[in-house]
């Protein structure tokens, strides 16, 4: 897949950079193409030729660290590094992510973050599907782990945070192993 050229990289970046400043101000449900539009300060049409839509723009975003942690099974990375290469792309896009999980950001979108890291932590758990409990309860914690890291202004490094929530998701694993045993 070839590289977008400069002017859609440039128009991307402005969307980004404009949906965090608007998501700010006055919430992700609030905000319209054409306030993004208006602040980005692109045509309605560049914003058309890239996206079908401002959730469309987030997904994007998302995507983009999913698959990162979602590669190829043949991946040597343990699951902590995975995890901290995720976060990493979290640190990258942190006023992104810090305004569509914070007060004013988007359940839809939350909820979307949920349901890929359930469906993400289920495909590695033999035995539980992404409806089981154990994969909503692990989603549950990356995304407030994601949310305490960005609230506390990123305390400490995304390979520390990897590890400590991994302790934390292996103790939940470990439990729900003992528990149906």
């Amino acid at each position: 897949m070839s590289q977008p050229n400069v002017r859609v990289r440039r128009t991307r970046a402005l969307l980004r950079r404009a949906l965090v400043e608007l998501i700010d101000e006055r919430g992700f449900d609030r905000v319209t193409v054409g306030e993004l539009c208006e602040r980005a300060m692109i045509s309605r049409a560049a914003f058309y030729r890239n996206f079908r839509d401002k959730y469309q723009l987030v997904e994007q975003i998302f995507d983009e660290a999913m698959a990162e942690m979602t590669t190829p099974t043949d991946d040597t990375r343990s699951p902590g590094r995975r995890w901290a290469d995720f976060l990493r792309h979290i640190a990258a896009y942190h006023q992104v992510y810090r305004a569509l999980l914070g007060r004013k950001g988007s359940p839809w979108f939350v909820n979307r973050m949920r349901v890929a890291l359930a469906t993400m932590s289920g495909a590695h758990l033999p035995g539980h599907g992404p409806d089981d409990l154990v994969p909503t309860v692990i989603s549950g914690m990356f995304v407030q782990s994601i949310v305490w890291w960005l609230e506390h202004d990123q305390p400490c490094s995304p390979e520390e945070m990897g590890e400590r929530s991994s302790l934390l998701i292996r103790a939940v694993i470990d439990a729900a192993a003992t528990s149906r045993g």
